[in-house]
């Protein structure tokens, strides 16, 4: 029956296809709009890391003192960390896996005329990370211990810069140079793609994933300084750079991974007595202390990375795709409406009310399938030009699986709604009424 429904709706497409093709329009034109909208939220607010977002966390501490004393965030919390307090709970007992990084950058290049140097951002942090974040590697590995601790100068690089540099071959043991330095790779890591750069919201949340990780402990060796935001809270002589190292700056971020309510509940405390520690030497000067470990998602929500009017935006195209459908709606009732007498004869030759409202719902369903389908191509158009406006959309304006699925479940869904009305007013035709007229 589905099948003889669906070429009774084709039949009805190709006696009317003006209005057959200004309703697919109209829809495709909805869904277009409505799924450019909804792909761009869609990726920003997915998931950076599913496999681990409940159990990484942010650490963040009140440093600044005196009570009235609030820069920039919602609980007047500092974002950022100061290197002091970095090193001390990088040097900590617990927790297991923790990393302190920062954004850095260095101009790159091989020391010769053949490889014209380029710019590349930079990753400061510890050789954890590489577990932390599942990021893995196509040779090699990450550095070691003995290499971390003694600021050996080594580096990871991706798959890009290894193409870019060594041609794809491998090339762990090889020297690079990082300005005016030379370091030896110690792994290729595979390309990472991240729609949201999770672990440094404060330097750009969409922004691309650094290319290049090297051992933090390099900071104070070669006293390499932050590309990234550095906040101050008083006035202090930061002339120098081991002078900043021991200010209340706040330039870096912390990371830990605790994977029990009993990991977090022990960590919290132990930063509670850090910070009472750290009070009885003349810092963190409040009556009350405080701290913060929020999960990955928890830090995305708190830093309002899909900001309101995101949403606002997707509920506008909403509506847009609601007026497209009113349109619909009145094309439908005359289309119907001018098909009774051949509903009435149906009527009289046993087709019940049932039947024959399916038979108008299957029809306005291949309408919102095919609406959704060109609707779909309409949205490409629309996320190519979302690219265009800035770099950082590259990866967040595309449609994946499932948006490609929802675009014309969407539509589909759309005009059963809007053919609810006319369908029920055609079933109820009378067939005496229509069958006078014959």
């Amino acid at each position: 029956m589905f099948l003889h429904y669906l070429d009774l709706s084709w039949r009805s497409f190709k006696r009317t296809p003006v209005v057959s093709a200004l309703m697919v329009l109209a829809v495709a034109v909805g869904i277009g709009v409505t799924m450019t909208s909804l792909s761009v939220y869609h990726m920003m607010s997915m998931d950076p890391i599913p496999e681990k977002s409940r159990s990484l966390f942010h650490v963040q501490l009140q440093t600044m003192e005196g009570e009235g004393t609030r820069r920039g965030s919602p609980d007047g919390l500092p974002y950022q960390l100061t290197y002091q307090d970095v090193m001390a709970l990088t040097e900590a007992p617990i927790p297991e896996r923790k990393i302190p990084s920062m954004k850095a950058g260095f101009s790159v290049h091989m020391n010769s005329p053949e490889v014209k140097p380029f710019i590349e951002l930079a990753r400061m942090t510890n050789r954890e990370v590489f577990d932390m974040f599942n990021l893995e590697f196509v040779y090699g590995g990450p550095w070691s211990l003995e290499q971390q601790e003694n600021a050996a100068p080594v580096v990871v690089i991706n798959e890009e810069i290894n193409n870019r540099l060594f041609g794809g071959e491998n090339s762990v043991g090889k020297m690079i140079y990082l300005d005016n330095r030379s370091y030896v790779v110690t792994g290729v890591m595979k390309q990472w793609n991240i729609n949201i750069k999770f672990y440094d919201v404060n330097n750009g949340a969409f922004h691309d994933a650094e290319q290049l990780f090297l051992p933090f402990s390099l900071i104070a060796a070669f006293e390499i300084d932050t590309w990234g935001n550095t906040n101050g809270w008083k006035h202090e002589d930061t002339s120098t750079f081991q002078k900043k190292m021991q200010s209340e700056e706040m330039w870096l971020q912390f990371w830990v991974e605790l994977n029990s309510e009993q990991e977090k509940r022990e960590y919290g405390e132990y930063l509670m007595a850090y910070m009472q520690e750290q009070q009885k030497l003349g810092r963190f000067d409040r009556e009350e202390l405080q701290y913060a470990l929020r999960d990955v998602i928890e830090t995305m929500e708190y830093r309002e990375v899909v900001s309101e009017d995101n949403r606002i935006l997707v509920g506008l195209s909403f509506m847009f795709l609601a007026v497209c459908l009113a349109n619909i709606l009145g094309l439908l009732l005359a289309k119907f409406l001018r098909r009774a007498p051949e509903v009435g004869v149906r009527r009289a030759l046993g087709a019940s009310k049932r039947q024959v409202f399916y038979q108008h719902l299957v029809e306005v369903s291949l309408l919102g399938l095919m609406g959704g389908i060109v609707g779909i191509g309409i949205s490409q158009l629309g996320l190519w030009g979302v690219r265009l406006t800035q770099d950082y959309y590259t990866d967040l304006a595309t449609m994946d699986l499932s948006m490609l699925l929802a675009a014309p479940a969407i539509a589909i869904s759309a005009c059963i709604v809007a053919g609810l009305y006319p369908a029920w007013l055609v079933c109820r035709t009378t067939p005496a009424t229509y069958l006078k007229t014959q």
